[in-house]
């Protein structure tokens, strides 16, 4: 019963979605009007998703049902066009053996037929103009019938009648200058237009042997047309048009991108029409196939042609005479390359580029030691238009245009095709344009985070998987090609590690974000640009040489902030003995100076909670060691003059201050209590510094060992003298 229902529901909700007055959003707010609660809206989800399912599941089952009644259609209609071939080529035969026999009293009744037309001209009327059209409508032989009856005319009488014919028709001329055509047949037509069937005009056609003339009437000049176009029967195809009433006698040609459909006098004519043009066209492409066949034929060995002996000539005299060698010609008759051109337009329209590409290395392989005979320059200029159109679908296959996901390895089909193809630089341009815009994508498809560490590990993680990927992709499809190729990768991962720097920087220096929150973001920078050593792949110089501008500017920003709060610390300087109240926070303090690396700070406090130095001197300290700290984080190369020129700056700053209040001061518990200060700067502070520099660069400061032992003579400002501590 509960089945039942179910079924009555899911049938009603479909009837309901496919009603043509449907609409979403008023379905949707009735719903939701409707429904008890949560529970309801997710159970008639579940029925829209399952009704959803079983829609798609149908229309596949479908396309199935329909795909294979088309193959089977497909193939019935290949049988019946063979039979259709069949019997056509029987009535053709037959046809040609009946009129064989009065093809000798042709150019007779034709002059008859002259006459005709001329005494109804003069006589006038539509009578007239019919018999007219009447005589000129008819056969001609083809070269075909004429070789075999041997009753034919000849050459000149068929030109002799195409150029009778075509005088009659203005601005066709140039027709009359290609050797060996000839009027196969000809007759009056009507022309209608192919979507509403409307009559166009009158015309008359010409079959030549190699093409079909069509030229309109001239009703003011009687006998006379115009010439409106020339088709080649290599590109033309030929439909009967089914007759309804009052549309009857008519066909259909095509010539792509265009066609026409004209009408005939009768169904007679009609037939004839179609007959004699199938007959032309089958002739035509046995003649070229027969003059490819006799291209290719080997032919015997050269004749040499004897030298005529000279009595009078001396035989150390004589030279050798070089025999012509003849071209050798190419078999262009097998079935597989007559078919080549078809073939890699199917390749091509059914993107299967593997396989076109696997038959032009055929051909190539085929004509790789073989001359070069006009048969093969035109298979060759076919075969180069197809190639050009493959290229074409391969380099929009990896533009970025086209979809950017699935990573590297969706582009490597159209790489390797292009490649197979002899263009292996246009395929690493696309290639590495193609991962540009997908790096590029990815960046700025990242959510900016509140915490800018965050963020950068997110950055870095994309960034750098996609680099590697990228990498590793190029290794593997361009393998054995062309080194230029390695190079034009290492100038694209520059380009974008400066995509990756930009981005780098908006976030971590253009924010003006702390220094140790800078020294970690280029820490992880760093991590992952290592990690392309794997790969042999070294482009850490690079970010240095990207980032050195905002690392020195951060340096020289944190240093000017280190400086202003040392001053205003000073400008406040009571030399006083710090009193820390409580022994956690001398405990605290103590940690806090061993990390800076001042190993000897116990000796510096004295009973309970107090220390034996000025608070200004101790947070000087701590904000020059934890400067230092984050600026040997940043450090490389290029960076070295900056840190230890800002170095000195801070230091100076203390230091004049100590040896100004020494100078100025007259308490002499207060003197000595900047005294002690002083040492502990001297003896303690920069030492460290000095050490902690070194260990961190890798060699020493000669500028920080120089104020250090000239730390005793500290010339304040030009009015001042020295003094000795």
């Amino acid at each position: 019963m509960a089945m039942a229902m179910s079924d009555s529901g899911a049938s009603r909700l479909r009837r309901q979605l496919e009603s043509g007055g449907f609409e979403a959003r008023l379905y949707v707010k009735q719903l939701s009007q409707q429904s008890d609660g949560d529970r309801d809206l997710q159970e008639h989800r579940q029925r829209i998703q399952a009704l959803a399912e079983e829609t798609a599941q149908n229309l596949k089952r479908n396309v199935y049902q329909n795909y294979r009644q088309f193959i089977e259609t497909a193939r019935e209609i290949s049988y019946l066009e063979s039979e259709m071939y069949q019997l056509s080529h029987l009535l053709t035969e037959q046809k040609s053996s009946l009129e064989s026999i009065p093809l000798t009293l042709l150019p007779a009744a034709a002059a008859a037929g002259a006459a005709a037309a001329s005494g109804g001209e003069e006589g006038g009327g539509g009578a007239g103009g019919r018999d007219q059209l009447r005589g000129q409508t008819g056969f001609f032989p083809s070269p075909g019938g004429a070789s075999r009856d041997g009753s034919g005319p000849g050459e000149e009488g068929k030109q002799r009648t195409l150029t009778t014919l075509l005088e009659k028709v203005e601005g066709c001329r140039h027709l009359l200058e290609t050797p060996g055509q000839y009027l196969v047949y000809n007759g009056d037509l009507v022309e209608y237009e192919a979507d509403h069937m409307a009559q166009l005009q009158r015309v008359h056609g010409f079959l030549m042997n190699d093409c079909l003339l069509v030229a309109t009437w001239l009703p003011q000049r009687r006998g006379m047309y115009r010439y409106n176009a020339l088709y080649p029967l290599d590109g033309l195809a030929v439909v009967n048009v089914k007759d309804n009433p009052p549309m009857k006698d008519m066909f259909k040609l095509l010539m792509f991108p265009e066609s026409r459909i004209f009408q005939a006098e009768n169904a007679k004519i009609k037939r004839e029409w179609l007959e004699v043009l199938e007959e032309t066209k089958r002739a035509l492409s046995e003649k070229r196939r027969r003059e490819q066949e006799e291209a290719a034929a080997p032919r015997g060995p050269p004749q040499v042609t004897p030298k005529a002996s000279n009595p009078f000539e001396d035989e150390d005299d004589d030279e050798p005479t070089v025999p012509e060698i003849e071209e050798e010609k190419v078999d262009l008759s097998m079935e597989w390359i007559q078919e080549l051109p078809e073939d890699l337009d199917v390749c091509i329209a059914q993107r299967d580029f593997e396989g076109a590409v696997d038959l032009l290395d055929k051909l190539n392989h085929y004509l790789e030691d073989k001359p070069s005979p006009p048969p093969v320059k035109e298979l060759r200029a076919r075969v180069d238009e197809r190639v050009r159109q493959l290229t074409e679908v391969l380099v929009f296959e990896l533009s970025p245009d086209r979809s950017l996901r699935g990573g590297p390895k969706a582009t490597r089909r159209a790489v390797s095709q292009l490649i197979r193809l002899g263009q292996c630089t246009k395929a690493c341009e696309l290639f590495l344009r193609n991962r540009a815009a997908a790096v590029h994508t990815a960046i700025r498809q990242l959510r900016i985070e509140g915490a800018t560490l965050l963020y950068i590990h997110k950055l870095c993680h994309v960034f750098f998987t996609s680099l590697l990927e990228t990498a590793r992709e190029f290794e593997t499809d361009f393998a054995g090609t062309d080194s230029g190729c390695y190079s034009a990768f290492v100038v694209w991962a520059r380009s974008a590690m400066g995509m990756f720097v930009d981005a780098f920087s908006k976030q971590v220096f253009d924010s003006k974000e702390s220094l140790s929150t800078a020294a970690e973001c280029v820490r992880v920078a760093k991590e992952h640009c290592q990690q392309l050593g794997d790969i042999g792949l070294d482009l850490t110089f690079i970010v240095h040489a990207l980032l050195v501008k905002d690392i020195q500017g951060a340096l020289h920003s944190y240093k000017e902030i280190i400086i202003e709060a040392t001053k205003h610390r000073n400008s406040e300087e009571m030399w006083r003995r710090m009193n820390l109240m409580t022994p956690e926070a001398l405990g605290k303090l103590k940690e806090e100076m061993k990390s800076c690396g001042v190993s000897n700070f116990e000796q510096y406090t004295g009973d309970d909670c107090w220390v034996n130095l000025s608070y200004t001197v101790v947070a000087f300290t701590k904000q020059t060691m934890g400067f230092l700290e984050e600026a040997l984080k940043l450090y490389f190369p290029e960076l070295h003059m900056v840190l230890l020129e800002s170095l000195v700056e801070i230091i100076l700053v203390a230091v004049q201050h100590v040896d100004y209040s020494l100078r100025c001061e007259q308490d002499p518990e207060k003197k000595a209590f900047i005294r002690q200060n002083a040492s502990f700067l001297y003896e303690t502070v920069l030492p460290v510094v000095e050490k902690r520099f070194e260990e961190g660069v890798g060699k020493p400061a000669k500028q920080l060992q120089d104020l250090r032992n000239a730390s005793r003579l500290i010339r304040v400002n030009p009015e001042s003298t020295t003094s000795v501590v």
